[in-house]
């Protein structure tokens, strides 16, 4: 079974350079060697170091970090899709980023990234019929790194959170594949209806800071939120809406605009 495991290790790309990347910082800064072994080098998978991070940052007086870790640990065994989320969102950090260099930051120091894994492990909870747990893992989430997103809400791979301050996220949201968001965004509800009130998000929409996307509506792909908008109405796809109300004021200026971070209006 170990044979096994390291051959898997090997063949996962994304952990081998993590851990090479790792391996560089403790040589670099050998203050950071206990934290850099802890977090890394003392694991075999990605999913065990995912764990542990999580852990960490989640314990607290009320939940033992060993608790929480194992929690996470059977997520990760249950269900594959939790962990590919967590390289293609790791990836999308590295090419979007332009703050990050190395692929190893984003699970050692980037707090976006970090509450979206948790996040992650709180939505698997809130499928398995576990919503007390969900809503602890929320309420951490949410006191560890300011970024509140309800464990029903349902968010796809490749997301970069930038910065990630004071993310808000609704229970019915939805969020497609390789979405960008700088801080300060909302996707929030409207009123106090407890039916599907809030955003849909389709693939590839950037989501400029401080953005607020409210009730339940479609937000088209690979389109673009200009920073500061309140958004009230359907975004037609490939398209970029700004102010308040949001109006559309001209094409998304990209194919891919969560992927090129271009924020220009004009373009």
């Amino acid at each position: 079974m170990a044979e096994t495991r390291t051959n898997l290790t090997d063949l996962d790309p994304v952990w081998t350079q993590i851990r090479a990347e790792a391996e560089d910082a403790v040589q670099e800064e050998p203050l950071l060697g206990g934290l850099i072994h802890s977090s890394i080098l003392h694991h075999e998978t990605i999913e065990a170091a995912l764990a542990y991070r999580t852990a960490v940052k989640l314990a607290s007086a009320e939940m033992s970090e060993q608790l929480i870790r194992e929690i996470a640990d059977a997520a990760y065994r249950a269900d594959p899709e939790i962990s590919l989320a967590a390289r293609a969102d790791m990836v999308a950090v590295r090419e979007r980023d332009p703050a990050c260099h190395r692929f190893f930051q984003p699970l050692m120091f980037f707090k976006g990234y970090q509450a979206l894994q948790a996040y992650r492990i709180g939505h698997w909870l809130w499928s398995e019929g576990r919503r007390d747990l969900a809503y602890f893992f929320q309420m951490r989430i949410s006191e560890m790194f300011g970024v509140d997103i309800h464990p029903a809400a349902r968010i796809g791979k490749g997301i970069m959170i930038d910065h990630a301050h004071s993310i808000v996220i609704g229970e019915t949201a939805v969020v497609g594949d390789n979405v960008s968001m700088l801080h300060s965004v909302t996707l929030g509800g409207t009123g106090k209806e407890e039916e599907d009130r809030h955003p849909k998000i389709g693939n590839g929409v950037l989501i400029g800071a401080g953005a607020k996307v409210l009730g339940n509506i479609r937000v088209g792909d690979c389109s673009r939120v200009a920073a500061g908008s309140v958004v009230l109405q359907e975004v037609p796809c490939k398209s970029t809406v700004a102010g308040v109300p949001a109006k559309v004021v001209g094409e998304a200026g990209c194919s891919q605009p969560s992927i090129s971070m271009d924020q220009l209006l004009g373009k």
